[in-house]
């Protein structure tokens, strides 16, 4: 049983989270991907639309990470 817990925290242990906090972070960094891929679909039919949203939601994830992370 202790093998199986350790599958659902090893990884969020090693970034300073609770399971639940890495959670809530993947789930909201996945939401975000989710939307910019729609911007971005919308756009390559309609490229007067969105024209600088998913290069700019790119840039502020990679801010995101690299401050929490320190990469």
């Amino acid at each position: 049983m202790e093998k199986l817990l350790r599958l659902f925290t090893e990884h969020p242990e090693s970034v300073g989270e609770s399971y639940l906090e890495h959670m809530i972070n993947a789930l909201r960094f996945a939401i975000v991907l989710l939307c910019l891929t729609l911007a971005g679909i919308v756009h390559s039919v309609f490229p007067f639309f969105f024209e600088k949203t998913v290069s700019n939601g790119i840039k502020d994830l990679n801010r995101i990470l690299e401050d929490r992370f320190d990469i």
